[in-house]
């Protein structure tokens, strides 16, 4: 549908990743029509969740609860074991990781509601499957999980935004392609539609909610550098180039309250070479997550992080904000052949910038930008305080780590002594930012008087208060669904009585 066909909607959805989409969904459901608001081309939709690996995070007490969401053979039943992950864990993790900043009333929001979400999607025609990949290893015969992750939406991000448009369509939504939306129309305190942007000429569509679910401002370079900070501007995105903050911005703009870590975001170890946004061909085959088996060094040679501190789950989206702020913002993840089995995908991709030597030696000369011979003091320095008396078990915290070296390696610490010997090199890659704004209990964006603004709800990457210095593996995702979800059903309940 063009842009200039449309003059009124029951609800305007602005963005169309997954948390605009499952709005527009459950406004449907909900009795509403809504429309949605692409600023990208269809070629180029989708927002950021084209690009995501696609891990979830949700309680589950029994294999029954597993079952809800994923549909396992008899084999399956058999022989792995899902354990358990319990709604105490979620709340912990979100607690601890974000120390203990992330909104009470918004956590317990997407704790309880993460499943039941994951549930509904279902019925929509989203497909799941377990996240062998990553997530387990075969013990004694028996497939075990760990983490506290189980599931992932089937192929990832590349299938999941096309699933998620097929419902869309099957559900008689309108979407408008290469439609931006530049500003709210704010009228005697309330919303009242959207003025959007189309083929140069602007357009006003009435309605009696809107939904605004256009993502963060990591696309934004002079956002990132003002919030973030210095450097920032240079840092690669991983996902979409749309995600500029208008979003935000429009919000402001009538008065919402600005909430959240704006100077934080998620951020992973990504190819030093990647582009400077998503390559959709590629999509998240960049990222560089196998570093706990690695030490990881910069320009000067040393390690500057503990790769072993926790579960990948609970670190990757903060350590890549520590390789940015290395001398030239890089950094090289060094194996030996002993863990080269437990290397993810993405390490096997062609577009990967990667050396291989057959001594230590050689490797030092290979890795460009580093300091070689500290980087040979380090790993002799590394290798003499691994405690090698410990069992390595990578599906266990082994408290495996080193003793008597500046920067501590807590678990997996093996020796770097067997060749041939592989080092990737790694940069800091954008996924999402932290700061948004407001939103109450029922998705409504509030003032800066703390009061909702009546007929203004968001959902995803621009809701404010839920992450902050880091998250938990999965539950930026599923908290897109889960209030995207809401926010869709409560603006259709409020334009029943606009």
């Amino acid at each position: 549908m063009k842009l200039k066909e449309v003059q009124n909607a029951d609800i305007v959805v602005v963005g169309a990743g997954n948390a605009a989409l499952c709005a527009a969904l459950a406004a449907k459901d909900a009795g509403a029509n809504p429309i949605v608001l692409e600023t990208a081309p269809l070629s180029e939709r989708g927002g950021n969740t084209f690009f995501v690996a696609g891990s979830t995070r949700w309680i589950f007490n029994s294999i029954e609860d597993v079952r809800e969401v994923l549909d396992l053979s008899p084999e399956e039943l058999r022989t792995v074991d899902f354990g358990t992950y319990t709604r105490e864990d979620f709340f912990e993790d979100m607690g601890r990781l974000t120390q203990y900043r992330c909104d009470p009333d918004l956590t317990e929001i997407l704790v309880d509601n993460a499943r039941p979400t994951l549930v509904w999607m279902k019925t929509k025609g989203i497909k799941f499957e377990p996240m062998y990949k990553g997530q387990s290893q075969k013990i004694d015969g028996r497939v075990k999980f760990f983490g506290g992750q189980v599931c992932n939406f089937w192929g990832g991000g590349a299938e999941l935004s096309p699933a998620l448009f097929r419902a869309v369509e099957q559900a008689g939504i309108a979407v408008c392609y290469e439609a931006t939306a530049r500003s709210l129309v704010y009228e005697h305190g309330q919303v009242r539609g959207v003025v959007a942007e189309s083929e140069g000429e602007k357009h006003e569509i009435r309605a009696r909610a809107v939904v605004l679910a256009c993502g963060g401002f990591e696309s934004n370079a002079e956002m990132r550098a003002r919030y973030l900070g210095p450097g920032y501007d240079l840092a690669k995105v991983r996902g979409t180039q749309y995600n500029n903050g208008a979003g935000i911005q429009m919000a402001l703009d009538i008065g919402a309250m600005s909430a959240g870590h704006w100077s934080g975001a998620h951020a992973v170890g990504w190819d030093m070479n990647a582009p400077t946004f998503g390559d959709r061909e590629v999509g998240d085959g960049f990222q560089k997550h196998s570093y706990p088996f690695s030490i990881m060094v910069n320009a000067n040679g040393e390690r500057f992080v503990d790769e072993g501190a926790d579960f990948r789950n609970f670190t990757y989206a903060k350590y890549g904000h520590v390789v940015q702020r290395q001398p030239g913002m890089f950094a090289w993840q060094v194996f030996d052949q002993k863990v080269e089995y437990l290397l993810r995908d993405e390490y096997r991709i062609k577009q990967v910038t990667r050396v291989v030597a057959d001594s230590i030696e050689e490797l030092a000369a290979k890795l460009d930008g580093v300091n070689a011979k500290a980087f040979l003091d380090t790993v002799a320095a590394y290798n003499r305080a691994v405690q090698t008396h410990i069992p390595f078990s990578p599906v266990v915290k082994d408290g495996r780590g080193t003793t008597g070296l500046a920067i501590a390696k807590s678990n997996w610490a093996n020796t770097i002594d067997t060749p041939p010997f592989q080092a990737y090199g790694v940069t800091c890659g954008l996924t999402f930012t932290f700061g948004g704004v407001k939103i109450s209990k029922t998705g409504n964006v509030q003032n800066v008087g703390g009061r909702d603004i009546p007929g203004l709800y968001a959902a995803g990457e621009m809701v404010g208060g839920l992450f902050y210095f880091n998250y938990p593996s999965g539950s930026g995702l599923v908290s897109g669904a889960v209030f995207g979800r809401l926010a869709g059903t409560s603006a259709a309940r409020y334009s029943r009585m606009a």
